[in-house]
Formats: C-alpha cells, sequence, structure tokens
C-alpha cells in the first residue's frame, strides 16, 4: 500500500480508522509541510484547520464504510483558501480498513472545473431519479448517490403526509436518534427541512453560526463548521417533500448550483408523484380484481352465509391480515366467519371472540357501527387504545399477540336496515387504512348486502336475463329452402350468450337468396341493442331492393340518421340460381369463403370495404359463378384471428379445413368441424353456409 501510496503525483496521505497517519506521500508532506516522520499523528489535528476537524472526523467514519467523500477544505498550511480533498475507503491487509485522503494541488485544480464535475455527478442523479422503480430507489437515489454527488455526510428524504406533517422515509449519517426523532414531523419553522416544505423555497445555511441562529434548537451530526442545504419537492403548487443535504465544512454554493438543485428536486418530486400514481393505480387495479372476485363468489350461490364466509377470506392478505362478517340476530353480532392471513392465529382470534365478545352496550367497535349504520376506520392502533379496551390482563395479551395496527369496520345493508358488520384488522407491517379504503369496503359491503336481499330477486334477474339471451342470439334458420341447404352455428366466448355476432337468411324471392353475417363490436347489452336494429334494418333493405351495393348504402343512410357509438362489420352476399352467380360485398368484415362442388376454395378479398359507422362511400361487389353443390361461408373474424399469430396463418387453416370439410357431408356437420379450429373461447364465433343444389 506504501508503495503504491508512493507511486501516486497528488499529495495522499493513508489514515486508519481513528484518522491517524499510517503513511503519507512525499509530494503530500512537502504540501503540507510536514516534517519529521508523520505517521501516529492525528491526521486532523496535525494539519486541518481546527474549525473542520469534527467534519473531518465525520467524513472519515463515512469513508471508512467504504465510501466515497469530495469536497472542500482548509488546510493551514496551504493558504486561506479550501482546496478539493477526496477520501475514499479502503481495505488494508486483512480486511482491516483504511481511508486514503488525497488533495488536489492548489494550482492543478480549477473551481469551475470542480463544479462541472459536481454537477455532471448530480445530472447523473437527475437522469437515474426518472427511471426510478419505486420509493425505496428514489430514496437510495436521494440519501446516497444525490449525497456522494454533492459531497454531504448527511441526507434525508422527507414526504409529505398531509399539508402539516413530513415523514422521514430515509437518511444517512445525522445524530443518532434523527430517524426517530424525525419519524413524523411539522412543516414549519422549526426545523431546516420543515421550513423548505413551508415555504416552497431553497433553505441554505453557510456555517455554524448561521444554522444556529435560525435554528437554535437543531442538533449537528458533528463539531465545526457545517453547511445545509434543504431542497423542496413541488408537484406544481402541491407539496411532496424535502431533500436535506449538510456538508461538513463551511460550503458556498453559486446561482448555477442551486438552480441545478432546484431542477433536481422537481424532478425528485415528479419521480415520487409517478411511482404513488403508479401505486394507487395497483392498488385500485387490485381493488377492482378484488371486486370481481367477490362479486363472482356473490352471485355464485343462493347461500349468502356460505358466501360471505368465502368473501371473508378473499380478503386475506391482499389487504388484511383478518377479517370476519358479523349479522346481527336479536340485537346481538354473530360471527359468521373470521379469516386470518396465519392460521396458527385462527384459534387465538376464536378464542378472543368466543370468551371475550364485543360488548352491545359498547360505544365503539362493531356494535356502534351497527347501531348508527357509519363506517368506523382506525388508521392506527396504539398499545394505549389497546390497554383501554381490554378487560383484563388475559385480553390485553391476546390483543396484543395478533399484533393489531389499523382496523376498518363497515356496515352490511339489507333491505333497508344494516343487518351485520364486515371487520378488517391489519397488523405489524401491514397496511394503514385510509378513507380510500373506506369507501372500498364499503363498495364491498354493498355488494355482500344485495347478495343477502334475498334469492327470489337474484332467481328473477337470472330468468330475465335468460329471456334476453333468447331474444338476441342468431335466428333459426328455415327449416326448408327449395333448392338450397343451410347451416348456421354460433358459439359465444366463455359460454356466454349474450354477445355481438349475428347471421340473417332472407328468401328473396323462389330463385335468390340474401344472406348475412355481421359482427357488433363489444358485448352485453349495447351490443345486443345494436345487433337487432341491423338485423331488423338488413331485412327491410333487403325487401324494397337486395343488390349488394343498393343495401350497404342503404346501411349508410341508416347510421347517417340515427348515429351510434357502436361499430358493425358485415359481410352481405345474394345468391341467385336463375342466373347461376354469387354477389358479394362486406364492409370491413373478413371475406367470404366459396368452396367448390370440385373441392377448390377461394376467399372473396376483393369484395372487402369500409366498416359500418365511418364515413359512407361506395364498396366493391364482387359476382362470381354458383354452380350446382358449390358452397358460400360467412363468418365472424373470431374463427381465424389469434392475438398469438398473423391472419393470413389462420384463413390458411380455414381454407384447408374447408376444402376437406365441406364436399359429400352435411353443411351442419362441416360447420362442426370447421368452428373447431377457432381458438377456444378467445371470441364470439359466428358461421353460416349455403349450398346451392341440385334443381
Amino acid at each position: 500500500m506504501e508503495r503504491l501510496l508512493a507511486a501516486l503525483r497528488q499529495p495522499a496521505a493513508l489514515l486508519d480508522d481513528v484518522g491517524h497517519v499510517l503513511a503519507m506521500n512525499d509530494t503530500m508532506a512537502d504540501l503540507l509541510h510536514a516534517t519529521g516522520d508523520v505517521r501516529g499523528q492525528p491526521f486532523a489535528g496535525t494539519f486541518l484547520d481546527a474549525t473542520e476537524r469534527g467534519g473531518f472526523h465525520e467524513v472519515l467514519g463515512f469513508a471508512v464504510e467504504g465510501h466515497v467523500w469530495t469536497g472542500r477544505l482548509h488546510f493551514p498550511a496551504i493558504g486561506a483558501d479550501a482546496v478539493r480533498v477526496d477520501v475514499t475507503g479502503v481495505r488494508g491487509d486483512g480486511g482491516v480498513p483504511r481511508a486514503l485522503v488525497v488533495v488536489q494541488k492548489p494550482d492543478a485544480g480549477d473551481e469551475l472545473e470542480d463544479l462541472a464535475e459536481r454537477l455532471g455527478r448530480l445530472a447523473r442523479v437527475t437522469a437515474d431519479l426518472l427511471y426510478a422503480a419505486d420509493l425505496s430507489d428514489v430514496t437510495e437515489l436521494v440519501v446516497q448517490h444525490m449525497a456522494d454527488a454533492a459531497g454531504a455526510t448527511t441526507a434525508s428524504l422527507s414526504l409529505c403526509v398531509d399539508d402539516d406533517t413530513l415523514a422521514l422515509v430515509g437518511i444517512r449519517g445525522g445524530t443518532p436518534n434523527a430517524a426517530a426523532q424525525f419519524a413524523t414531523f411539522p412543516a414549519d419553522e422549526t426545523t431546516p427541512a420543515g421550513a423548505a416544505a413551508l415555504t416552497g423555497e431553497i433553505v441554505l445555511l453557510v456555517g455554524r453560526d448561521q444554522i444556529v441562529d435560525r435554528f437554535p434548537g437543531l442538533g449537528l451530526a458533528a463539531e465545526g463548521e457545517r453547511s445545509m442545504l434543504c431542497v423542496p419537492l413541488k408537484a406544481g403548487t402541491r407539496r411532496v417533500g424535502v431533500v436535506g443535504l449538510s456538508f461538513p465544512y463551511k460550503k458556498s454554493f453559486g446561482p448555477a448550483e442551486l438552480t441545478f438543485f432546484r431542477l433536481l428536486g422537481d424532478t425528485c418530486a415528479q419521480a415520487v408523484e409517478r411511482i404513488r400514481a403508479e401505486a394507487d393505480a395497483e392498488d385500485q387495479a387490485l381493488k377492482l380484481r378484488f371486486l370481481a372476485a367477490a362479486s363472482a363468489e356473490l352471485a355464485s350461490s343462493l347461500d349468502y352465509e356460505e358466501t360471505l364466509a368465502r368473501i371473508a377470506w378473499l380478503a386475506v392478505p391482499e389487504f388484511a391480515d383478518w377479517a370476519s362478517v358479523s349479522l346481527e340476530e336479536g340485537g346481538v353480532l354473530r360471527h359468521l366467519a373470521v379469516a386470518h392471513t396465519d392460521r396458527s392465529k385462527l384459534a387465538i382470534v376464536d378464542d378472543l371472540l368466543r370468551r371475550y365478545p364485543p360488548d352491545p352496550q359498547s360505544p365503539r367497535g362493531s356494535y356502534e357501527v351497527l347501531r348508527t349504520g357509519q363506517s368506523l376506520l382506525t388508521p392506527q392502533v396504539t398499545d394505549d387504545q389497546l390497554v383501554a379496551a381490554a378487560r383484563n390482563d388475559e385480553e390485553l395479551q391476546m390483543l396484543r399477540a395478533l399484533g393489531f395496527t389499523s382496523g376498518l369496520v363497515v356496515p352490511l345493508r339489507a333491505r333497508g336496515r344494516v343487518v351485520g358488520t364486515l371487520s378488517w384488522v391489519s397488523g405489524e407491517g401491514g397496511r394503514r387504512f385510509t378513507q380510500a379504503d373506506v369507501a372500498f369496503g364499503e363498495d364491498l359491503a354493498r355488494r355482500a348486502g344485495i347478495a343477502i336481499e334475498n334469492s327470489q330477486l337474484m332467481s328473477e334477474l337470472r330468468t330475465v336475463s335468460e329471456l334476453l339471451q333468447d331474444a338476441v342470439r342468431p335466428a333459426d334458420l328455415p327449416a326448408r329452402l327449395a333448392g338450397w341447404e343451410l347451416a348456421g352455428i354460433y358459439r359465444a366466448a366463455g359460454g356466454m350468450r349474450v354477445g355481438g355476432d349475428f347471421y340473417e337468411v332472407v328468401a328473396v324471392d323462389a330463385d335468390r337468396l340474401a344472406v348475412v353475417v355481421g359482427d357488433v363490436m363489444g358485448r352485453g347489452i349495447p351490443a345486443a341493442s345494436a345487433m337487432a336494429e341491423v338485423r331488423s334494418g338488413v331485412r327491410t333493405l333487403v325487401a324494397i331492393d337486395p343488390d349488394p351495393a343498393a343495401v350497404m348504402a342503404g346501411l349508410d343512410r341508416l347510421y347517417e340518421q340515427f348515429p351510434t357509438d357502436q361499430l358493425v362489420t358485415l359481410a352481405y352476399a345474394l345468391c341467385d340460381r336463375s342466373t347461376g352467380t354469387l354477389a358479394v360485398t362486406s364492409a370491413g368484415h373478413p371475406a367470404p369463403l366459396v368452396v367448390r362442388a370440385t373441392g377448390e376454395a377461394e376467399f372473396l378479398d376483393e369484395a372487402r370495404g369500409m366498416i359500418l359507422g365511418i364515413t359512407p362511400r361506395e364498396r366493391p361487389v364482387v359476382t362470381t359463378r354458383f354452380a350446382e353443390g358449390d358452397a358460400l361461408i360467412l363468418f365472424t373474424d373470431g374463427l381465424v384471428e389469434r392475438r398469438t399469430e398473423d391472419l393470413e396463418i389462420g384463413k390458411g387453416r380455414l381454407l384447408q379445413e374447408a376444402r376437406a370439410a365441406v364436399c359429400d357431408v352435411s353443411l351442419s356437420d362441416a360447420l362442426a368441424k370447421l368452428v373447431t379450429v377457432a381458438p377456444d373461447d378467445e371470441d364470439d364465433v359466428a358461421l353460416l353456409a349455403v349450398r346451392r343444389l341440385s334443381s
């Protein structure tokens, strides 16, 4: 190590972990006018200005932990101006911690270059903040990387809990009790960070005198000179938090550097706001998934007691460490279900509820919610509250064993009255319930109340739903139609019977047959209503003029006169035995497929035009021969589209299957085989086939 030290061109010294000189190269000895053997001497006490010795020991402790510090210190032997010093933690023989001190010669360093280097390091921190994944990343960037880049030994990040309160989320260095002292603190003039949050302006304190004069009660990390910089984090006019930096010497800041810190503060605030928004979105998504799962459970059975018991288990561990559902019987709450994320503690919960049930006369807790119908939120459960709630030492011991930290009780309502309660409890390390959770819990309770209402209403709704499904499903095909063979098949996604796919067959006269297949984008009642309107419109237009161009023009006029947000794709064909032709057009729909009696097959891709509901325009009409034995197949995109492959692959698969399936078998059997090429339950599928028979 000493040979390496001697080889360095810059002034350098190696110190032990308490600051005594182990070795010093000649360049450093000359710079500091050191005479004789300085090994064993205290580096700070011998060579530094007295006001900076305490700060240097702070830096030394920081370095021997494995960090790097860069700043400016005063050496009386060098002159009045502070010089740049780099202190780096190194390991000696056997891994013993050491500190390497490197001093820039006064004529070798340019203060502007020093500033540029420091701003460059801060710029890299700013860039890293843009990609921070969570608050722990932001905290590390602030209290580690930003502090290192700025040359601070102490750094902290505090975020606003509300308009008047800050909470410390990360700190490096500082006084021994700083983390506990500033766990939460007010946004006021009693602390530098509080003042920065209150005013929204940078608080800069250069020198111990300025710090003590303005904040006399503030504890400092070390003796001697000190400077502090507190940068407010703001998102527009909203307070987000404060970054605090403390330096172990009398450090000044130029306008450029302060401007940079303001920009860095804005970037940090944006990162915090983005991460909070993402966390809120994730929490909302989790709640929506929970409500969906809970709704599915509530709708799965008419036995609401069994269902509510499952709801209690759904809440753990995502939203609570334990949950309970209670129903009122004769003025007393009966615990219907209790769930705990730690099943070993279920026995404690059961024993607690059995031996110490809630007092019906209690002005607090579940019975208060039962009487008032108002939710009860306890954001933080303190030990004092547990002591006040316990009736004896045994109950208190059980309550403490369950680790109460936060609680929420919401009323269950049915038939216009409160019939029970839903309770969530969080344990140590769990979430703290907020007003947002109250709204969430009340939403769940409302859904549970609907399940309690009565089984007759649920049966009634199911019957109405089935009638609606039957009303909007594809129409039955004519049982017999001279000269034609017809077949249709419809499969709804996920087994649901209400979708947006449809088909229709209209006998124009003895020789002509109009067929149509369509797809209304979306699902549910809006799609079903739009489907019914389009089907009715097609039948009316065919009766007026079955020509494909005329039918499409009429549908465009229908959209103009009765605007709707529902978009529709549609394929229409007019089959004519007298001319042996087939005239086809399409509005944004998959091209129909013709399978010849000879086994040849082709898609009529040229017939595809603009989707319905867009600016009307003329669509191409393709006319092709339609001989005896030829078959036309119209279908919706669910038959050929898969999210994981190109559309042409699906069309090619259908073409191959159609060649083998359609000839020499009934169309019903052929479609039953063709529908199997569709992805299972990914989308609605409708197929309609017509074959020209012998005269």
